[in-house]
């Protein structure tokens, strides 16, 4: 089964309220679920806990006149900012002052992630931050780590975050998920637990978006962005515990959401306007399941609903755009026949949609 069909599985059943796809599948049997076990344990002794704590960043970030912009911040220790060496290090700061530099407002930030949130914590989170703030402009989240080291169910996973997505979005907030990173790039993690983690990773972000877009937020491909550039530089961009992002990192995971959240709050910055994708450059319009799956494969990646001939649905679900927006330019030389074929897919659903109906 490809990654697209598995994600519409996942997030069919999360909507139907269903469950029963663990993250660890019947498909490894006792054996190979015992073998993921011990090198889970393993991993855990590797990585260790050296942090107190995250530090406090929330308040107001910004000059200006009239009331702050409220963002709202949800999820795990990436949301918390563990790892990081002060408030203005984290991925909320950032963002935060980020977006008051380019409204010439005040932003407050109001954060409700704990460190080793999982999904069914993402209800309690949002209602905790709504006692607060009762018309955000933004609700940010980064959520799937912990449902994958804890081999929590997927579907029930997915249906906590479409579940607050929708309520965020019913305060007329605009929302921007984070779906969860490829843990099988983390170092610690030993052979076979890595393969293994990679794939449920990649398939619970990809069920994620599905759900996401379904509720009209927006998400964000972390993907391997843990991966080949920390490798590269592990002591600059990994925390101390060789798992959480150190400062630079952090800046890194900021990076990849900070276009995606100008977009969705109409904001000016680089490649945030509402174009048409280019094909060239691995964009383009088709099915939320198969965007889904080509998003999880490239860090950065941006998957948000659209329509296709004024109708938002197709024949195979919710129709959405994926966008690179930090990618650079391509070669506008290279022959269409060069293309990936999921890039293809994506170009040919769009294609579909236009011809009547049979």
């Amino acid at each position: 089964m490809g990654r697209a069909r598995r994600a519409r599985k996942i997030a069919a059943t999360a909507a139907y309220g269903g469950g029963g796809v663990a993250a660890a599948g019947a498909a490894l049997g006792l054996i190979g679920y015992a073998v993921v076990r011990v090198e889970g344990a393993i991993a855990r002794r590797i990585v260790g806990s050296p942090y107190d704590n995250a530090p406090e960043h929330e308040g107001i970030y910004g000059a200006g006149i009239g009331e702050p912009l409220d963002l709202i911040m949800l999820g795990d220790s990436l949301s918390a900012g563990l790892g990081a060496e002060s408030g203005e290090q984290t991925i909320g700061a950032i963002v935060a002052g980020s977006v008051a530099a380019l409204t010439a407002r005040r932003v407050r930030l109001t954060n409700r992630a704990v460190v080793g949130a999982e999904s069914t914590d993402l209800e309690r989170q949002l209602g905790s931050a709504l006692d607060e703030v009762d018309s955000p402009a933004l609700v940010l989240i980064f959520i799937g780590a912990n449902d994958v080291t804890h081999r929590a169910d997927r579907a029930t996973s997915v249906r906590h975050l479409e579940t607050t997505v929708r309520r965020a979005r019913a305060r007329g907030a605009e929302v921007v998920v984070a779906t969860c990173p490829d843990l099988g790039t983390v170092e610690p993690v030993p052979q076979p637990l890595r393969l293994l983690i990679r794939r449920w990773s990649r398939d619970l972000a990809a069920a994620q978006t599905v759900a996401v877009v379904e509720a009209g937020g927006r998400t964000v491909s972390l993907g391997d962005i843990l991966g080949p550039e920390f490798a590269a530089a592990p002591h600059e961009l990994f925390g101390k515990d060789r798992f959480h992002p150190s400062p630079a990192g952090y800046a890194r995971a900021a990076a990849a959401v900070l276009p995606t959240v100008c977009h969705a709050l109409g904001l000016w910055g680089p490649d945030t306007a509402d174009r048409a994708p280019e094909i060239r450059r691995g964009e383009g319009i088709g099915p939320v399941a198969v965007a889904a799956g080509q998003a999880v494969l490239e860090a950065g990646t941006e998957v948000s609903p659209t329509e296709v001939g004024g109708t938002s649905r197709g024949p195979r679900g919710r129709w959405a755009v994926l966008r690179h927006r930090r990618q650079s330019p391509v070669d506008t030389s290279l022959p269409a026949e060069s293309l990936p074929a999921a890039e293809a897919t994506l170009a040919e659903e769009a294609t579909l949609a236009e011809e009547p109906r049979r």
